[in-house]
């Protein structure tokens, strides 16, 4: 990768691959956070509090990790927080569970529905794809969440201009009637506070950025990269309103609407591929946690250490993933939230720009 990608469009792109499975890549997020407050107040939620709240946060995180060095989310919060570091590894390891939960749950119903797929098959071969990717180390998992980035980009991108030309009225009749529902804004933020928990994981792609001008640029660029596949999605979700409310996987329901047998395999690749994806990336994250903890002993993390992590949070998930899709995204999701806001957003939005510009006026004395 070039050296430009790497500072401004990196820490974006693999900042999008750890959130969109847990984020929209069902599209059960979307109906929780969004769309449940009517078609114009749901895209109003994406765009405003979710898109702004995300690069915000980004770019104080960004610029406080390459301040403090601190590329793993345990060194990035003891910096922050000091002893309250470890109020976010548990919060931390809970998201994880949970996500790892849903991507499974997600893994098994796609195949199922898809491809009559044993359910537990489903579940069993995405995480064995995450276990081999987590083996493999950082520069692979770069490359992998770098690159299906585009391949994700290029799929959502058809889904909604293929929506927009066979649903293209319903979607416009939809958005115009200008339905907003009380509730939006506040959903909208908790939305975004839920998807900037995970930034600290994947601080590991910012160690590339070396000045300031980078780190903000980067975390501006964060929001939007994140967010735009999101918003396709939810324009083409819109069409078939308010009947998607109710279905457990919206995604498979707007594919099959589509009537292209080829394109919802095609689709159901690049969103399998999304799951591995996220996966990938959080436990990546704990074991970057872990390895930081041996460093400071001054010991080298021993090889087998990070396959033994990867399969236990990959079982641990598994076991979770049996609560159902619908379960785990209403109720989890929703406790995670104001959890997150407290633990992440608001530090690093007081604390974090603080100790930044105190370490500036430190170092320029």
């Amino acid at each position: 990768m070039v050296s430009w990608f790497r500072r401004y469009l990196l820490p974006g792109f693999v900042f999008q691959s750890i959130i969109i499975a847990g984020g929209y890549g069902t599209g059960r997020e979307l109906v929780e956070f969004f769309l449940q407050y009517g078609p114009l107040g749901g895209l109003l939620g994406m765009l405003l509090p979710s898109t702004i709240l995300a690069s915000l946060t980004a770019m104080v995180a960004f610029e406080f990790a390459r301040r403090f060095r601190a590329y793993d989310y345990r060194t990035f919060f003891e910096n922050l927080l000091g002893p309250g570091w470890v109020a976010y590894e548990l919060g931390y390891l809970t998201a994880v569970l949970l996500i790892l939960a849903v991507i499974g749950s997600a893994a098994g119903t796609f195949l199922i529905e898809t491809f009559g797929v044993p359910y537990a098959l489903g579940v069993a071969g995405m995480f064995a794809v995450v276990g081999f990717l987590v083996f493999k180390g950082t520069d692979a998992i770069e490359r992998f969440l770098a690159g299906w980035s585009f391949i994700l980009y290029g799929g959502y991108a058809t889904l909604f201009i293929w929506s927009l030309v066979v649903f293209g009225d319903e979607i416009a009749s939809a958005l115009g009637t200008g339905e907003i529902r009380d509730g939006w804004v506040l959903s909208g933020l908790r939305y975004g506070a839920l998807q900037v928990s995970l930034v600290p994981a994947m601080l590991f792609a910012t160690r590339h950025i070396e000045r300031r001008r980078e780190a903000l640029w980067a975390g501006a660029l964060a929001g939007p990269i994140a967010i735009i596949p999101g918003i396709l999605f939810f324009l083409a979700m819109v069409g078939h309103y308010p009947a998607i409310l109710e279905r457990p996987v919206p995604a498979n329901y707007v594919l099959e609407l589509l009537g292209s047998r080829a394109f919802q395999i095609a689709f159901q690749v690049v969103l399998f591929g999304t799951l591995i994806e996220t996966g990938a990336g959080l436990i990546h994250a704990f074991n970057e946690r872990v390895d930081a903890t041996f460093s400071l002993r001054q010991k080298s993390m021993p090889g087998w250490a990070r396959p033994a992590i990867a399969v236990g949070l990959l079982v641990a998930g598994a076991l979770v993933s049996r609560f159902g899709l619908v379960n785990l995204i209403a109720t989890g999701y929703g406790a995670l939230t104001w959890v997150f806001m407290a633990l992440v957003v608001v530090p690093l939005l007081t604390i974090g720009i603080a100790k930044i510009r105190r370490l500036d006026r430190e170092e320029g004395s």
